[in-house]
Formats: structure tokens, sequence, C-alpha cells
């Protein structure tokens, strides 16, 4: 995580500060706004719970939770935020979020080199992200600020799903090592 991380923090009207407690009510719509793509992404209503913010609460209790950090725009106000977990000598970015109106901008891209500064500045030795497989601009933004190694896969197991069902378009399917994996 080089030049892509560092270049991207000249953004006109938008400082990267750590969050504070008034930023509370603001991180919290912006929870749900995540949660909310997230559903979308899955077709999944019931993801997140009836109150989509609430998980923002949750969150926050997390003993790993070691720092936040806000997109405060001078007009908009709290547009974005990211946050770092820490696992030993690792850190994990979760989530990145930036408001929709404002996705574009290279706010999403300055949070990560917030985040990235933050872990080397505490000796940490890799950060690491954990984005849907089926957000593909998350994915791009990721990529071009220099999250490029894939270190870990998930799998999961649709109970639900019928045995034999349909299989996915080609165009939602990922292909590793010669398998192919819907998305």
């Amino acid at each position: 995580m080089t030049e892509a991380l560092t270049a991207s923090r000249n953004l006109h009207g938008v400082s990267i500060r750590a969050y504070r407690p008034s930023d509370h009510n603001a991180c919290r719509r912006l929870w749900a706004e995540l949660t909310e793509h997230r559903r979308g992404l899955y077709g999944e209503q019931s993801r997140g719970g009836p109150e989509t913010g609430a998980g923002f609460e949750e969150y926050l209790t997390q003993l790993n939770l070691s720092g936040m950090w806000v997109a405060d725009h001078v007009e908009e106000g709290v547009t974005g935020f990211v946050g770092l977990m820490l696992d030993g000598r690792a850190g994990e970015v979760d989530p990145v979020v930036v408001t929709a109106s404002m996705r574009g901008r290279g706010i999403g891209r300055a949070l990560l080199a917030k985040v990235a500064e933050e872990a080397r500045r505490r000796g940490l030795h890799r950060l690491t992200v954990s984005p849907s497989v089926r957000d593909v601009a998350a994915l791009r933004t990721l990529h071009t600020s220099g999250f490029g190694t894939v270190s870990t896969v998930t799998l999961s197991y649709d109970l639900a799903a019928t045995p034999g069902g349909a299989p996915p378009p080609q165009d939602a399917t990922l292909a590793l090592y010669d398998l192919h994996f819907s998305v």
C-alpha cells in the first residue's frame, strides 16, 4: 500500500479525522446505509435486523476496535467512516463506508490511507479487509488502494437453496484454481 493510499488525501472540502462521540448519529446512519446496501447485494431483507442502524451500537462495544476515523465534509458533515480492528500484530479494516451521494470522489481511498497510516504507526505487520465479493465498486476501490493480495476466502453453503438448483449466471461466478464459485 504505497502511492495509491497516500495520494488520495487531497480532497476538496473533506478532512479525515478521529471519530468523536458527537459523530455517533452520523455514523449510525452510515451503518444503516451500509446494511441496506448489503441487503441489496444479496437480496436478504432481514440482514442486519429490523433496525438497520442498531448494529453500530454492537460494533462500538467490540473489544478489538482500536480506532475509528471519519470523513468530514465542510458542507455535508460526516460522509464516511472507517474502523481498525486488532488481531495480534495485524489489523483489519472494518468497515469502510462512504455515503452513496459522495462515492467516487476519493473519500474511501482517503479513509483507507488514514487507517493504513495508523496501522503502520502502531507497528502492525499486515492490514486486511473482507469486502463482499458482490460489491464490485468496493473491490475496485480496495484494489486501487493497494489491497491486491487474496489472503483468505470465506465460502458459504446456502441451506435454503434447492439442491441442484439453477447455476448462477456466468458473470456471477468466481474462478479460483480451476474451481468455479457463485458470488
